[in-house]
């Protein structure tokens, strides 16, 4: 994962919430690279929501991540009502 580009990140986040949505946004682009267990994007997600649960937030840094990255986080998320835990899912 060698980006050039910041994640769009929100400063009033303690350390440990920018960490897990750091890690989220890691399982996109293994996701995009190789493709991701179903069961661990669900856990980088859930640990998204308990920190950005507001879905107009969620849209917003969606949108600042693909334009900075080219990939598309709702992708992936979109995958894993009809995956299992131990899938690998990959848009």
């Amino acid at each position: 994962m060698n980006n050039e580009y910041s994640y769009p990140l929100d400063y009033d986040w303690s350390t440990e919430e920018i960490l897990h949505v750091m890690s989220f946004y890691q399982a996109v682009e293994i996701g995009y690279e190789e493709g991701v267990l179903a069961g661990k994007f669900e856990e980088a997600y859930n640990d998204f929501k308990k920190i950005v649960p507001s879905k107009s937030e969620e849209k917003t840094l969606f949108k600042e991540y693909e334009k900075v990255s080219g990939k598309v986080p709702y992708l992936l998320i979109k995958q894993l009502k009809d995956a299992g835990p131990a899938d690998i899912i990959k848009p």
